[in-house]
């Protein structure tokens, strides 16, 4: 018996021992679990809080839509549009060979290039930005895992080439990088917000926390002084000039004179916004980046301080040497021989030889104040990134042949926009203001400053009015509008020194002469065969002052000039195409007369003519369109005509 209770006795020991042995066991992780939830909830809690979160939260920017850039008349020229692009998660792609032909044969891109990106170690990475909606719905259709489409917001230039170089360009990621696009991308770029998205496991985005938004990211519209329709005139026109003469480049300057708005600013050859990727020198805005030598442009301004400093009169007499002139080793000459010429025939003709001899009389101190109260030398004012200052030195350092040199526009140099603020200062009465490009401009302008006194600047103008008439730019009247203005043919200096065969060709002009409303300058550079600014230029500003002016309702009716009324394309709004005669008679009685163009009061009284009382569409004072077509038989012996009327 003692046998068996020893045994029991051991038994229950056993049993003790493993009870106490297992609650201590159980009792030291219960101690260790509240001791690592301590840790991990108080000591480490917000540690791990923090990376919890960074793990299910991402912060994502925002960016409001781009500003719009607007013409004068409300037309839009530049807005933003909601376009597609597409990424990959390389670690995420099965078939990378399958992937990469789908998203080659979608985005007509080289199946190694995709293959190289597609293989890239990485979690994400961009395939293609901004791609177009068929290409975006070809992969969205293919289903592929791992390539993804997300939004982003693109620039779109309606109106193509239209003031492209002016306009400029923004990048992928949307910052402007020229023209108005960078000169106002403070204004133009839509503000950033950062939002908080909430993700899975997967890191796919679940929900987004708005709290905190704001309620407007857009960024400010900006409206130019421009019109979109006076450009497109001063643009068909440049470019039909530069291809006719073979020039190199070419520019087109519109400027309301009053004002100081610039209504057309055109470049050739043309740039599109929507394909930056152009050749980068088209998308160079010669208005303002390039300076080149004036040439006999300049010569009015010369008159101009003369006459001011009591040098000259209008009837002083100068010696023109019969063409030549020998001035300290170095020979003048003029295109054509003269004589004595009084000061308002020395412009008329654009003698050289005798603008130098004004130069002499005025002197160098004299002249160099005059063109720099004019602007010459310094930059407009209107910030424009890359604006070319120009050269002027100081006149210390001229010589007497450097004195006679820019006397008729050589050895100096401006930019087409400090040329125009020369112009305008003569056109209004002497008094210098600045040019205007936007309408809500940033900061203060300059104030108008007095150059000149009122007939010293009405004197130099009726001169260019002569010269219009009988001199060098005859090829810029318009019958029955008086124009005033000056040729230029400037000869290009070289790298080595001195000066090449090649010339700029350009004409400054008004219209009309007496009250001028409208300043246009064309400058060609290196035109041929014909090189002479009065041959290339003047043409192509008397186009442009008839097709501005018809457009404003300005061109008087007894003008026998074939104009041309309307001629925006289709796309930039409700306009057409209409050649008008408003004086050419029908010689047939079954041709349809052609009215288009004319006033409605002009067109109903040569239609009363042909026995004809036509029906009148739209509200107006001009005839838009007709219907039949001008010049067409007519359909029966009943002769209906409908007219389409629009206020001009």
């Amino acid at each position: 018996m003692s046998k068996k209770r020893a045994r029991n006795k051991t038994v229950r020991d056993w049993v003790r021992f493993r009870m106490r042995l297992l609650w201590m066991v159980m009792i030291l992780l219960w101690v260790g679990l509240w001791v690592r939830a301590y840790q991990v909830q108080v000591i480490q809690g917000p540690e791990l809080a923090s990376m919890a979160l960074r793990q299910h939260r991402i912060a994502e920017l925002e960016r409001g839509a781009r500003g719009e850039i607007f013409d004068r008349q409300g037309r839009l020229l530049a807005k933003s549009i909601v376009v597609q692009s597409v990424y990959v998660r390389p670690l995420e792609i099965e078939d990378t060979q399958i992937a990469a032909v789908t998203l080659a044969t979608a985005l007509d891109m080289p199946v190694s290039q995709i293959r190289t990106q597609l293989e890239r170690p990485r979690n994400f990475v961009w395939v293609a930005r901004q791609i177009s909606a068929r290409n975006a719905r070809m992969i969205l259709d293919a289903g592929l895992q791992g390539v993804y489409l997300t939004e982003e917001s693109a620039r779109f230039y309606p109106h193509g080439h239209l003031a492209g170089q002016l306009l400029g360009f923004v990048g992928l990621d949307g910052d402007g990088l020229a023209g108005i696009e960078q000169m106002y991308d403070e204004v133009l770029a839509g503000r950033k917000a950062t939002f908080v998205a909430q993700r899975d496991a997967f890191g796919r985005r679940m929900i987004l926390d708005v709290q905190g938004r704001e309620e407007d990211l857009a960024g400010g519209n900006v409206t130019l002084t421009l019109d979109a329709q006076i450009q497109f005139f001063a643009e068909e026109a440049l470019a039909q000039t530069v291809t006719t003469f073979h020039g190199k480049s070419g520019l087109a300057l519109v400027v309301d004179v009053e004002s100081g708005d610039i209504l057309a600013l055109a470049n050739y050859p043309f740039f599109n916004p929507n394909m930056p990727r152009q050749d980068p020198e088209q998308w160079r805005n010669r208005a303002f980046m390039d300076a080149l030598e004036p040439g006999s442009t300049l010569k009015p301004v010369l008159m101009a301080a003369a006459l001011e400093e009591g040098v000259i009169s209008r009837d002083s007499q100068y010696f023109c040497e019969d063409g030549r002139w020998r001035l300290t080793g170095v020979n003048i000459r003029d295109v054509k021989a003269h004589g004595w010429l009084p000061a308002h025939k020395i412009l008329r003709y654009s003698s050289n030889i005798c603008s130098a001899k004004i130069g002499m009389d005025l002197g160098a101190v004299r002249y160099h104040a005059y063109l720099r109260k004019l602007g010459f030398g310094k930059r407009t004012g209107l910030n424009l990134p890359g604006e070319n200052p120009g050269l002027l030195r100081p006149p210390k350092s001229w010589h007497p042949v450097d004195l006679a040199a820019a006397s008729f526009g050589q050895g100096l140099s401006a930019n087409a926009l400090q040329l125009t603020g020369a112009f305008l200062t003569l056109a209004n009465d002497g008094v210098f203001r600045p040019l205007r490009l936007v309408s809500d401009p940033r900061g203060e302008e300059n104030p108008p400053s007095v150059v000149f006194r009122q007939d010293v600047a009405r004197t130099v103008m009726d001169m260019m009015r002569e010269t219009v008439e009988y001199g060098t730019g005859r090829g810029a009247r318009i019958p029955g509008v008086s124009g005033a203005g000056k040729t230029g043919t400037a000869q290009k200096a070289v790298a080595s020194g001195g000066y090449g065969d090649r010339y700029v060709a350009s004409f400054a002009g008004f219209y009309p002469a007496k009250r001028p409303e409208y300043f246009i300058l064309v400058v060609v550079d290196e035109p041929h065969p014909q090189n002479y600014g009065g041959v290339v230029a003047a043409p192509a500003v008397r186009e442009i002052g008839l097709r501005t002016l018809a457009y404003s309702g300005k061109l008087p009716e007894s003008t026998s000039e074939t104009k041309l009324v309307q001629v925006l394309p289709a796309r930039f709004g409700s306009m057409i195409t209409a050649t008008v005669d408003p004086h050419r008679t029908e010689t047939r009685e079954d041709l349809v007369p052609n009215v288009v163009g004319m006033s409605l009061r002009r067109a109903m009284e040569r239609l009363r003519t042909y026995g004809i009382m036509p029906a009148v569409e739209g509200n107006g004072g001009m005839v838009v369109r007709q219907t039949p077509e001008p010049g067409l038989n007519w359909a029966g012996s009943e002769r209906h005509l409908t007219l389409w009327l629009e206020s001009l």
